[in-house]
């Protein structure tokens, strides 16, 4: 089956579309949970499959790291070690490079850092990224990309988004000819449209099945990403998918889809759950708060899921008040049931012609 992307239709900035994978079809704009450790942490599959998901994604740093490729690869990659059956993506590792790693060096070759986890001396190029991600037979694998920390330091911006340019071409090549898969390019240039636009350009002359935008969510305002979301969408490829890596709350998830964007990830949902954060149609909820111990009403009875609909604020208040790892596992299930609500919801508005009505009903609402 060859990998395709199909735009179904345009509403408001907004786009509706379907990405036609191997292990099946993405719908979307979609929202990626977050399986760092080929696990998205505290959820079974089973759990995962009931929000609707359509696809997760697994961070190829800390599967390299840990357990090794090797162990992953005896199985036939991802799908089997973790017994998910579905599309994933997996991310080149920059990120973490630059987020997690001491002492990282950076050269023409690659980056060498110590490992988070025993301090362990590790090298990682475009091509042994990309030969990890083969190993762990992901359906859409990335580029190997330097993502700089947030600068307005132009010189050291652009400097840095020449080096990625450099290693999308090696990772292009490394990953060659299949039809199953695909490999999205990411744009790198932090917040100068200019160096966004030059990047784009190289990235669309190399060719890839789709395309990310990369280096935001990591310290910039919400204004500013959304800036640099609306000034580089137009020149992308329209046949292909847009993905911004690494957002973000729902308000960022509705401003990114009027500004054109198909795909996101984040650890948000099941991060803030772990801490008792839920999110809800009506807003957030933090529920150590003790005024839920006079709660007895569900969590959000908007959202298909049992750990919505069954538990209530007062049962979860008191979870999180003895520790109990319940409350992480129900707070999560419920949190990606409700992002995976609301990108259904923004795809039916997109469907209806009814995206602007939809936005500035929950924009506001949703943007915390």
């Amino acid at each position: 089956m060859t990998s395709k992307f199909s735009l179904l239709n345009e509403d408001s900035g907004a786009r509706l579309g379907q990405i036609k994978l191997k292990r099946g079809i993405i719908d979307t704009p979609t929202f990626m949970p977050v399986g760092t450790a080929a696990t998205v942490k505290a959820l079974t599959v089973d759990q995962i499959n009931q929000t609707n998901s359509q696809i997760i994604l697994c961070n190829t740093y800390h599967l390299y790291l840990r357990p090794g490729t090797e162990r992953i690869e005896r199985l036939g990659g991802l799908h089997k070690f973790m017994n998910f059956n579905k599309p994933i993506l997996t991310d080149s590792g920059g990120f973490q490079v630059m987020s997690l790693s001491k002492n990282t060096k950076i050269n023409e070759d690659g980056a060498i850092f110590n490992s988070h986890i025993d301090g362990k001396k590790i090298f990682i190029s475009p091509e042994i990224s990309i030969d990890i991600q083969k190993k762990l037979n992901s359906d859409i694998l990335m580029v190997f990309d330097e993502c700089p920390e947030y600068t307005k330091d132009k010189d050291r911006i652009r400097d840095s988004m020449n080096l990625s340019i450099r290693w999308a071409n090696r990772s292009k090549k490394e990953f060659g000819l299949n039809s199953e898969k695909m490999l999205f390019g990411i744009v790198q240039g932090g917040v100068f449209n200019d160096l966004r636009k030059e990047c784009l350009s190289e990235l669309l002359d190399i060719n890839f099945d789709g395309y990310s935008l990369g280096g935001l969510a990591v310290g910039e305002s919400q204004d500013e990403m959304f800036e640099t979301v609306e000034e580089i969408t137009p020149f992308m490829d329209k046949n292909k998918p847009r993905y911004l890596m690494g957002t973000g709350t729902p308000g960022d998830l509705i401003g990114a889809v009027k500004r054109g964007i198909d795909m996101f990830d984040c650890v948000l949902p099941t991060r803030t759950a772990r801490n008792g954060l839920a999110f809800t149609w009506n807003g957030k909820i933090n529920l150590r708060n003790s005024k839920y111990t006079n709660d007895d009403s569900p969590l959000d009875t908007n959202v298909n899921c049992p750990a919505s609909n069954l538990y209530s604020r007062n049962y979860l208040n008191h979870l999180l008040n003895c520790n109990e790892i319940l409350a992480s596992t129900l707070i999560t299930w419920h949190n990606i049931a409700f992002y995976q609500d609301l990108m259904l919801k923004i795809r039916e508005s997109i469907k209806n012609g009814k995206f602007n009505e939809f936005y500035k009903q929950y924009f506001n609402l949703l943007n915390y």
